[in-house]
């Protein structure tokens, strides 16, 4: 299956993924009235330093905790592919506290939300990856992730 995957080596850290990221899941065709002087909710973080940064993004595992963990049966597995019914969650962010790679986060509402590798979206591959101009996240396929 095809992941996302970040080179920090590569990372700038100019967050340029996370207004992709915020802009494909905002439902408008124009980015400027999407996002000018709003907060945004990307479903990538940056993280990290001046010396290293990276991008932090659902790695959808094998066997994930999160969908263990969900006590209103909000987050599934299909093909791979982790994905969040925001009809169902409840926001009791149980899911927060169980990722180990801290890929999950309240939108404006507080319903969870995660990379869902914009399958619902009509960019063909994650914005992440194609905003990226140091092309420091890519998607691809490779080995299996826990």
């Amino acid at each position: 299956m095809k992941r996302i995957y970040v080179n920090e080596n590569w990372c700038l850290g100019c967050h340029l993924c996370e207004y992709y990221c915020a802009f494909a899941n905002s439902g408008m065709s124009d980015m400027a009235k999407a996002l000018k002087d709003k907060p945004i909710y990307p479903r990538i973080h940056i993280e990290g330093d001046e010396r290293i940064s990276y991008a932090v993004s659902c790695r959808h595992c094998t066997d994930p905790i999160c969908v263990k963990s969900c006590i209103a049966g909000a987050i599934k597995q299909t093909d791979g592919v982790v994905q969040i019914d925001r009809e169902k969650c409840v926001g009791c962010l149980t899911c927060v506290l169980v990722c180990p790679y801290g890929a999950l986060s309240p939108d404006e509402n507080g319903v969870m939300q995660k990379c869902e590798l914009c399958l619902k979206n009509s960019f063909g591959e994650p914005a992440c990856v194609k905003g990226c101009p140091n092309k420091a996240i890519v998607y691809e396929e490779r080995g299996e992730t826990e």
